[in-house]
């Protein structure tokens, strides 16, 4: 497996040959990269950088790694153990520290894993800094500090805590009225740091019975861990046979959120952005909104319901981020469960979803069902061709914009037409060699007609 480098950090099977897996040698090599950019962007060598890890096997060797070269780089380590990206994020600004490393694969399998980067606002690194990390990281033009400038390292434990405080000081989330609805959830952390954090807020939101599941943090998935339906069957039966009000499942660094109904079925993790966006905007009573070009057109209606402005990005959450502080969103995130609520912080954060969510579910005095019911019904296909050296992509994407010129066309991600009863997008992924074509419609059979027509195209030309 090729070791995977991008300007959000590397990614890679554990073990093999350094260059192409994530080996310790890798390891070392890109954190001291990071950290000397750090120490050039602050023109000072004793900077604080957060490191926080997901529940994986190889995390703690991994966090161990970075610990060390933090420190013989001359640079100060908060380390927070077990963790979630969100609570990292919050990390860096609540210690107003320089900049942070996640080490999390994400929603991968258990043989992965990868270094994520922070810069001093908690948020992923720019395109500029990713690539000029990138660039150090191959010259290696960095030194190594002495014994008596070593950095200092303090474990510090109490984020998840602070995290979730700061939580519950949003004047949108209301404990009280939470608490009133005597919820029962069942909670899927698939044996990683969700299961910490989750039980624990949901602790403090005043939920009167949370059945855990998989909520053990040793790191043994007990299924694929992306928060996918196929790969939910348990928690949805387990919801069902408790008489339970709902599922929360998240994926293992707590930064996709979704949710299980009472009758056992998905309420649709593109839905979970729209929900907490449709409680964001009903209070302000407008508002403008935020996702990428790959996410359902339900959040552009609810926005546009309230009076408010939607914005498409390009796909990544350092893109929709972006698009957000151009736009002064309220609220925006990614169709895969990621809910950003920038009153808190400028990152995906299934903790926030959640207690806003429930927030909102409690006002209503409604089922997960009856709310679900509320919005548009819009069915997303997503498929993939596998490039061949015979395909010349923008010669495709010419051909594609040429014969469906008369309806919109977005060209910051790929090409996006938009059509009256759906829209398709085409892009090429970042790290295979492959055009994704994602096509949502106001039906399945819609959306897969959608996409159909599209690949056929590329496959004629």
């Amino acid at each position: 497996m090729t070791l995977i480098k991008s300007i959000s950090g590397i990614r890679g099977t554990i073990g093999g040959k350094p260059g192409e897996n994530l080996s310790p040698f890798d390891i070392v090599k890109f954190t001291a990269s990071f950290i000397f950019f750090h120490q050039q962007r602050h023109a000072k060598k004793d900077i604080t950088i957060v490191i926080g890890r997901d529940a994986r096997i190889s995390g703690k060797i991994i966090e161990d790694i970075i610990v060390a070269t933090v420190s013989s780089m001359g640079a100060n380590v908060i380390n927070t153990g077990l963790s979630t990206t969100p609570t990292v994020e919050m990390a860096v600004i609540l210690s107003k520290a320089d900049g942070g490393i996640i080490i999390t694969a994400s929603h991968n399998p258990r043989q992965w894993n990868a270094l994520k980067l922070l810069n001093e606002k908690g948020e992923f690194l720019s395109k500029a800094d990713g690539e000029a990390v990138l660039k150090l990281s191959e010259n290696l033009n960095f030194d190594f500090a002495t014994v008596d400038e070593l950095g200092k390292i303090t474990n510090d434990n109490s984020f998840i805590k602070k995290h979730i405080d700061e939580i519950l000081n949003l004047s949108l989330v209301n404990p009280e009225i939470i608490k009133k609805a005597n919820f029962k959830i069942v909670v899927d952390g698939v044996n990683s740091t969700g299961g910490i954090a989750v039980p624990k807020l949901l602790e403090a939101l005043g939920v009167s019975q949370v059945i855990p599941l998989y909520c053990e943090p040793t790191g043994e998935f007990p299924h694929n861990p992306e928060p996918l339906p196929e790969n939910l069957t348990i928690i949805s039966k387990v919801v069902v046979q408790q008489g339970a009000d709902m599922g929360i499942v998240v994926d293992p660094d707590v930064d996709r959120l979704a949710f299980i109904m009472e009758n056992g079925e998905m309420f649709g993790e593109e839905y979970t952005l729209v929900a907490v966006a449709d409680y964001i905007l009903r209070n302000k009573k407008s508002g403008n909104t935020v996702s990428n070009l790959s996410s359902t057109r339900a959040l552009k209606d609810i926005t546009e319901k309230y009076g408010g402005k939607y914005s498409a990005s390009a796909v990544g959450e350092v893109n929709v981020v972006e698009k957000m502080k151009e736009t002064k969103a309220d609220i925006g995130g990614e169709g895969n469960g990621g809910v950003i609520y920038p009153e808190l912080h400028y990152g995906r954060d299934s903790l926030v979803g959640i207690a806003l969510f429930l927030t909102y579910l409690a006002e209503l005095k409604t089922t997960i069902s009856k709310l679900r019911a509320s919005y548009p019904d819009y069915y997303i296909s997503k498929n993939k061709i596998t490039l061949t050296s015979e395909m010349n992509v923008d010669d495709i994407f010419t051909k594609i914009s040429n014969i469906y010129q008369k309806y919109p066309i977005n060209k910051i991600d790929g090409i996006k037409i938009d059509f009256p009863n759906g829209w398709v997008q085409l892009r090429t992924s970042n790290t295979e060699p492959i055009i994704r074509i994602y096509a949502e419609g106001t039906s399945k059979e819609n959306a897969d007609k959608l996409a159909n027509e599209i690949i056929a195209l590329i496959k004629s030309s």
